[in-house]
């Protein structure tokens, strides 16, 4: 999250519209998985909106496994297919309630590489781990979804491929399709659309392709590489979080962890803005901008000391500046973790958000994000890619969230670390206490959009020549 006064007032609004929006992501043919042997699924369909138009679409699923093995439900992928109600219309996914709980059920939104006379956009359900598995013969139990027009304008859906007003009781319908791990298992999609994932191909994509990588291999905040190689360690105050809080380069520091050196964030407080201290590690250089963007951070729960309930977040992001209200070259990309929740959550949470815009004053927020309200406690892997159709979220190899065109950077912008405390309310007592969050290495690979298997390669492949720091990027 950014050192920009303004995110005082963030999640205040993004509490009131938790929901995922439109994702303008073109479908990529690449060669047909076959399913493993007794994987299966079937989709049943229900809707409790049945007009030829509605305020809402209402798809209602169960997904019961028809195989001879177990199913893990964060492999499925299922599809809805529709036809938008004008080229610009952009939409937004919700659950209202599901045996297997809202928060383990994602949705985003994607646009047909060949549209028809009754589907040019799909909406796309999936599962987090916190889903679990299904047995063979089980199913979800109810999945009660919905999804609107972000302007609340009316929207016509008797001429939606998957659609069917009279389809007010559970059946099988395969006019939705579903996926086991990348494999098409169920349904028939618009002619031409077969649903896929993103390819993997043996080598990146084309482009430029210069690489920024560190792995942190330092000894101190005042080691003279650590700022050689582009790097400020912020010492300046204000925002965001807690007023009075000083930003302490000194709780910047370089551990060794079973050989490997990391980046340890230190963030304390002893309950008042004068004894809160926050860190930030930021480029010195605005220089990336589309590509891929990677990081292995270690988020923390708890506190290393110290009572519990500190509402913090930790953070790896990307952002420039916002050269007037509403300028609409702003440009802002985060992975935030609330460990002990705030900004009206009650508990543990993580969101990537993308930025188009906002005005600090009255405030009005621009942006699009995805969330998991689960723990993220521990090591994991953060990747995002932008390119110029989208910018897409993956977290320990899977996909978490996908934006669409409206947000993606006109302007190039640094990379970003920082941890901090919202406030004081989550933990008001005075006694001292100091969270940790950890960072093993950055990546970032210009113009080329990798998947997180080829991150992976390309990290091992340069830790593997003993490469503990490259920048190719050139300034911009």
């Amino acid at each position: 999250m950014s050192n920009r006064a303004h995110r005082r007032g963030l999640r205040a609004a993004l509490a009131l519209t938790a929901v995922t929006g439109c994702a303008a992501l073109a479908v990529v043919p690449l060669a047909t998985t076959s399913a493993a042997a007794g994987d299966g699924v079937a989709v049943q369909y229900r809707t409790s909106a049945s007009g030829a138009t509605a305020d809402q679409s209402e798809p209602w699923f169960k997904v019961r496994n028809t195989g001879t093995t177990t199913v893990q439900l964060s492999q499925v992928k299922i599809r809805y297919y529709f036809k938008a109600d004008s080229p610009g219309a952009t939409y937004r996914f919700a659950c209202s309630w599901a045996v297997k709980g809202c928060s383990a059920i994602t949705g985003t939104f994607g646009t047909l590489a060949n549209p028809t006379a009754t589907a040019d956009r799909y909406l796309e359900i999936g599962f987090t781990s916190a889903a679990g598995s299904l047995a063979p013969g089980a199913d979800t139990g109810d999945m009660q979804l919905r999804f609107y027009q972000s302007n609340w304008q009316s929207l016509t859906q008797s001429d939606d491929y998957s659609f069917s007003g009279s389809q007010t009781a559970y059946a099988d319908w395969t006019k939705v399709t579903a996926q086991i791990a990348g494999a098409s298992v169920w349904g028939t999609a618009p002619g031409g659309n077969e649903p896929t994932d993103p390819p993997t191909p043996t080598d990146p994509p084309g482009g430029g392709g210069q690489t920024l990588f560190d792995d942190f291999s330092y000894t101190s905040h005042t080691d003279p590489a650590l700022s050689g190689h582009g790097w400020s360690v912020r010492s300046n105050s204000g925002g965001p979080g807690v007023p009075g809080a000083t930003w302490d380069p000194s709780k910047v520091t370089f551990v060794n962890q079973s050989g490997n050196t990391v980046m340890n964030l230190e963030t304390s407080s002893a309950g008042t803005g004068s004894t809160t201290t926050h860190t930030e590690v930021l480029t010195k250089a605005t220089k990336f901008k589309n590509g891929t963007y990677a990081a292995r951070v270690k988020f923390s729960d708890a506190p290393k000391y110290g009572p519990d309930g500190d509402r913090i977040v930790q953070t790896f992001f990307t952002i420039n500046d916002l050269k007037a209200p509403m300028a609409d070259d702003y440009a802002e990309y985060d992975f935030e973790y609330l460990p002990n929740g705030g900004w009206g959550e009650p508990a543990n949470i993580l969101y990537t958000t993308s930025w188009e815009t906002y005005n600090p004053d009255p405030w009005q927020a621009v942006n699009q994000h995805s969330e998991s309200r689960t723990s993220f406690a521990g090591w994991h892997d953060l990747v995002v890619t932008i390119d110029n159709s989208n910018i897409t979220y993956y977290v320990d190899g899977q996909l978490f969230g996908t934006h669409d065109a409206a947000y993606l950077p006109e302007r190039p912008m640094s990379i970003n670390f920082n941890q901090w405390l919202i406030d004081l309310n989550g933990q008001p007592s005075t006694t001292p206490r100091a969270y940790d969050q950890q960072v093993d290495y950055v990546l970032h690979v210009k113009d080329q959009v990798l998947t997180p298997a080829q991150v992976a390669a390309k990290v091992g492949a340069l830790r593997g020549a003993g490469t503990a720091f490259v920048d190719e990027v050139p300034a911009s």
